[in-house]
């Protein structure tokens, strides 16, 4: 007897793990330069990424996207990435080119990477 495929999270649940995400990159980066992972100050830093995600999402369900595929995953990291730089130097903020590259590859590894494990898992 053979087990029915598993199906794609539905796409609530895959921004709900993409926010998660990229709060994880932000947390992992406040606490990596000694600063306090859960205040205030964590909004000022998260805002910015948000937002790009956000928009990343809004790209997602505009093109009916599926929201658990490779693309979709690559939608949001780049929303989530550029958007995020500009609006967080709009806002003051700096975006040191070894701070970019640092979060484009974690960004790539969590947004993209999760949905490569799923897509594996399904296929198993």
């Amino acid at each position: 007897m053979t087990s029915a495929p598993a199906r794609a999270p539905h796409p609530a649940l895959a921004f709900a793990i993409d926010l998660v995400l990229v709060l994880v990159f932000l947390a992992i980066g406040r606490a990596t330069h000694a600063e306090p992972v859960f205040d205030p100050a964590s909004l000022v830093t998260a805002w910015p990424f948000a937002v790009g995600m956000l928009i990343g999402w809004a790209v997602i369900l505009l093109t009916r996207t599926p929201a658990t595929g490779i693309l979709a995953g690559g939608m949001v990291w780049f929303a989530t990435l550029v958007i995020g730089m500009v609006l967080r130097v709009a806002a003051g903020g700096t975006a040191a080119v070894a701070f970019i590259i640092v979060a484009a590859i974690n960004l790539a590894v969590f947004l993209i990477g999760w949905r490569l494990i799923a897509r594996l898992v399904r296929r198993a």
